[in-house]
């Protein structure tokens, strides 16, 4: 059994906001979210073009949901704290 690597990610859209999400593959997923693969979030269809601007590994789903919900709990200075530190 191959271990999967998860990630918890952080994309700025092109209105100012921010998104949170969970996933395995980020090329793909940024790929969706920006409209170029089917499977996008609808949030982000509308704030296109989104842009990648942090992101986490994560050794397991269930850690990097826990790890997202704990972010989205963060106000917006925190969220822009994690990736100004990168």
């Amino acid at each position: 059994m191959t271990a999967t690597n998860w990630y918890v990610y952080l994309l700025c859209c092109a209105d100012g906001t921010l998104y949170t999400g969970v996933t395995t593959d980020l090329v793909r997923r940024i790929r969706q979210h920006n409209g170029e693969l089917s499977g996008g979030a609808k949030y982000t269809a509308y704030r296109r073009p989104v842009m990648l601007c942090w992101c986490e590994p994560a050794a397991s789903r269930s850690e990097a949901q826990q790890r997202e919900a704990a972010i989205k709990t963060l106000n917006r200075t925190q969220k822009e704290a994690l990736y100004a530190d990168h």
